[in-house]
């Protein structure tokens, strides 16, 4: 489950374009290219890969690792702030938001050990609460007779 939360994240490692000057509006700038359907289903035919070569389900992982990514820029197209994910790259680089838009936008860095942070945090625990109560609940195997 932790490779996947990694998964789930890495599409944000494109903060890296502002140290790098890269606008934020370019292909490459926060919320563009990383954040696409088609960048996830690249990652995750990579993962594929890799499980296939390890000998488990190569489809499993690579489904589930495509979920993984994708959900990254589906959930920023929920926010309220910034420039929408390019979800269509490299069809089109169009910033795209969802009709409804929930979720406030985070602020990035060091940002988010300010209040507006500790808010955003708040709201982010309680809206994926359900998620995680789900994820982490005990389940009993039946037993095999």
């Amino acid at each position: 489950m932790g490779f996947l939360a990694s998964l789930a994240l890495l599409p944000d490692a494109d903060v890296i374009a502002f140290a790098l000057r890269i606008p934020y509006a370019a292909t490459w700038g926060h919320r563009g290219a990383s954040h696409s359907f088609a960048f996830a289903a690249l990652l995750a035919l990579a993962v594929a890969i890799a499980a296939r070569g390890l000998g488990e389900s190569a489809a499993r992982w690579g489904l589930v690792s495509f979920l993984a990514l994708a959900s990254h820029g589906v959930l920023d197209s929920l926010t309220d702030g910034g420039l929408g994910p390019a979800l269509l790259w490299p069809f089109s680089n169009a910033r795209m938001f969802a009709p409804v838009r929930p979720l406030p936008v985070s602020p990035i860095g060091a940002g988010m050990l300010s209040p507006r942070g500790l808010y955003v945090a708040t709201v982010e625990f309680l809206v994926f609460l359900p998620c995680w109560a789900y994820a982490l609940w005990p389940r009993t195997r039946p037993s095999r007779a």
